[in-house]
């Protein structure tokens, strides 16, 4: 007897091939059938007549370490038709800790809350923090998620474990670098996924400094690549400052050396398409020729959608990235307001912003274009929803000015959306046109990190919405398997990523005349009531993990049927050769 039976569904199968109509049938966390008619009985059936059948999708990039504790469903994701996430990324995990010093723990929250935005009363109430080995962590996960996940050991917690506080700033001796290595390789017995670093130099830790994995010199980095091919089903997640405008030959020869190296795929996080910059795809992708040619792969990251992220004069946010800024917005509050009263001061900030050094975050920079969002004032009363270029207009003000002005009056709390730069026609062409490179892959959410500031989950409804109705960049059974099938590839995921007999259930059931994302608001739903940008899945009927239905209707079942997913016994390998 079958668990559940979908009859007359568009199948849509995850592997591009044209969508056809059939039955399909659930069997213990299995696809058990797919026909033209199942007539095998079943404890439950529904008629989807005109609805589509999907494979689970799947988010490469991810930040849900510590979420999943207290949101075992991986909100807005799963909401969204994420069956799998992929965590453990950009070179931050909560494991390993090591026992002999309990403080590492606050300085693991204090970094995550300040360079993956990250609640810290969330990260503190939220999460157990009962464990030391990286084995230990995965298993206090494990039975009670709703979404499968695979986590890759950071580099960050590697040195912290080892080194202590010597891992920001020092180097390590051959005794601790071997010591970094056992542990890592334990880490690889217990089911990692591989290895993530970061070198950019926007990732600063609790205390302002650069976080410990910035400190690694390219032998450690290497050394550590090269355990990664010694297990199965492995991977390598790495960002340097190049990834968000061009990389220097020095980061693209490091990135080529750390994949071929390990004989793994290594993936990186975010190629930011923009027609305005039209050698930028071009430079980024020369990563991935160059490493084919020594034997390795490089594969891009980029969002099929815009990703709207909001800004603060008030909290850290990219505005504190920009060269310049970040001893002005460093200040404490009464301070920052006095040097942004100081017309010479906005007049620099302005400079420095607008100038070469300051790279991808000059599309921040045209702040007439900026839209107000929340205030907390009289004084700014009527002025959500505004463009800052009117007001300025009506009050005789240069636009930063006039911005400044605003948020003073809010004590600096307002709530800043600037306009995406990149959202021409000429930009949208480019996308679809770098979509089609081999080493090119959707994805880059960051789901489950900056949570106040944006929320990416939703690329995938949102994306499948703008194929169906709107843009129709790429055709259905295309968008869907960009967004299951190639990241199931890419992971080694084992039996994952199609409708297929056999095949593990993660299945969405979507309306292909209804499939989007709603507008991202602020919600207070995490421990300490701390808030969050949230956005409601329009069109998704179910979700399903591992045959158990986990969303009906935008609404969790309450079920946990997610696995953690471990490397080898779940992915096996994909080698570059």
């Amino acid at each position: 007897m079958l668990d559940h039976l979908i009859k007359g569904v568009s199948v849509v199968d995850g592997t591009g091939a044209p969508a056809y109509i059939a039955d399909v049938g659930i069997r213990d966390g299995r696809i058990a059938a797919i026909g033209p008619r199942i007539t095998q009985e079943a404890r439950t059936t529904e008629d989807a007549a005109g609805l589509v059948l999907a494979p689970g999708f799947v988010d490469p990039h991810t930040h849900y370490d510590a979420q999943l504790f207290w949101d075992p469903y991986a909100t807005p994701s799963l909401n969204h038709g994420v069956t799998t996430v992929a965590a453990g990324n950009c070179g931050f995990t909560l494991a390993p800790l090591n026992p002999a010093r309990p403080e590492d723990a606050d300085y693991t929250r204090r970094m995550m809350s300040k360079v993956e935005g990250m609640s810290l009363v969330a990260l503190e109430q939220g999460a157990p923090w009962s464990w030391s080995g990286f084995g230990e962590y995965l298993d206090a996960l494990e039975g009670r998620i709703a979404v499968n996940a695979g986590f890759m050991v950071g580099h960050c917690a590697l040195r912290r474990y080892v080194m202590g506080p010597d891992a920001v700033g020092g180097q390590p001796t051959e005794e601790q670098l071997a010591a970094m290595l056992a542990l890592f390789h334990e880490a690889m017995d217990a089911g990692a996924w591989g290895f993530s670093t970061t070198q950019s130099s926007t990732h600063s830790d609790g205390d302002g400094k650069p976080v410990a994995s910035r400190h690694a010199l390219p032998a450690e980095l290497i050394a550590l690549s090269q355990a990664v091919g010694e297990h199965e089903g492995t991977q390598i997640e790495a960002i340097v400052a190049g990834c968000l405008d061009q990389f220097s030959d020095a980061e693209i020869d490091l990135f080529v050396e750390m994949s071929a190296a390990a004989g793994r795929p290594l993936n990186w996080n975010v190629l930011t398409i923009d027609s305005s910059v039209p050698a930028r795809v071009p430079r980024q992708l020369e990563a991935s020729e160059r490493a084919r040619k020594a034997g390795g792969r490089i594969v891009a990251l980029t969002m099929p959608i815009l990703t709207p992220m909001n800004m603060s004069l008030g909290t850290f946010c990219a505005l504190n990235l920009i060269p310049g800024w970040g001893p002005v917005l460093g200040l404490p509050v009464p301070e920052r307001i006095t040097r942004l009263g100081d017309p010479a001061v906005r007049a620099e900030l302005v400079r420095r912003a607008q100038s070469e050094e300051a790279g991808v975050f000059r599309r921040l920079t045209d702040f007439g274009r900026y839209v107000i969002g929340d205030t907390y004032s009289a004084a700014n009363e009527g002025l959500t929803g505004r463009v800052v270029q009117d007001i300025a207009a009506e009050r005789g003000l240069d636009p930063f000015s006039c911005l400044v002005e605003i948020c003073v009056a809010d004590e600096l709390r307002t709530v800043l959306w600037p306009m995406p730069t990149d959202n021409d026609p000429a930009s949208w062409t480019l996308r679809a046109e770098t979509w089609r490179h081999e080493d090119v892959l959707l994805g880059g959410s960051d789901a489950g990190a900056h949570l106040d500031r944006m929320c990416g989950a939703p690329y995938t409804t949102r994306f499948l919405g703008d194929c169906l109705r709107g843009r129709k960049l790429v055709p259905l059974e295309r968008a869907v398997q960009m967004l299951t099938d190639e990241p199931a590839r890419l992971f080694g995921l084992r039996e994952r990523g199609r409708v297929q007999e056999g095949f593990h259930a993660d299945l969405v059931l979507f309306d292909p005349e209804r499939i989007a994302a709603d507008t991202a608001t602020l919600v207070h739903d995490l421990p300490g009531d701390s808030p969050r940008l949230d956005s409601k899945a329009i069109g998704v009927t179910a979700v399903w993990v591992n045959g158990v239905e986990a969303i009906r209707g935008d609404t969790v079942t309450g079920a946990v049927p997610g696995r953690v997913l471990r490397s080898g016994r779940d992915t096996a390998t994909v080698s570059t050769k």
